[in-house]
């Protein structure tokens, strides 16, 4: 079998305990360090409310965009291993986190696998991740569901701002 030709694919960061700023270093650290795979962007840094939860910090969300060879699953799983080298726990659904890093979008691949959805579910409605997506991809389309300048209209209402 021959090797993958590389991919353009898209993860969320986000966090809300501990030293965000740290947990994201740390993140693009371990990212570009993957096999056959590169950063090629990162937005800025973005300050947002829990959503879905109430009495928690604010999160701090960012987005990368990667060239990548690995297949979805096993990038997925890259990113669960460098969650738990950040300190993530999974005490709870919605609980604060050191770190969250979810696979966004794996070139226009449409999957629905246990534990792994692409494009990932909700992320057309959520400001926290459409924002740093469009800073970064502003011409980028979600299978299924549109372009992301577009999808930007129906979340602003969401608070967000750059850090």
């Amino acid at each position: 079998m021959s090797p993958r030709a590389p991919v353009r694919a898209y993860v969320a960061f986000g966090a809300n305990l501990g030293d965000p700023r740290k947990a994201f270093a740390l993140a693009c650290a371990r990212l570009a360090a993957l096999p056959r795979t590169g950063i090629v962007a990162r937005s800025s840094l973005y300050r947002s409310a829990p959503v879905g939860v109430e009495d928690q910090p604010d999160y701090i969300n960012a987005v990368i965009a990667l060239d990548t060879a690995l297949a979805p699953r096993a990038l997925l799983e890259a990113l669960l291993s460098i969650e738990a080298e950040g300190g993530r726990t999974r005490d709870f659904h919605r609980a604060p986190r050191t770190m969250d890093l979810d696979l966004l979008l794996h070139d226009d691949i449409v999957l629905d696998e246990p534990g792994l959805q692409l494009p990932h579910p909700r992320m057309h409605e959520r400001a926290f991740v459409l924002q740093p997506l469009a800073e970064i991809a502003p011409t980028a389309t979600i299978p299924g569901h549109g372009s992301v300048q577009s999808l930007l209209a129906g979340v602003a209402d969401q608070s967000i701002e750059r850090c």
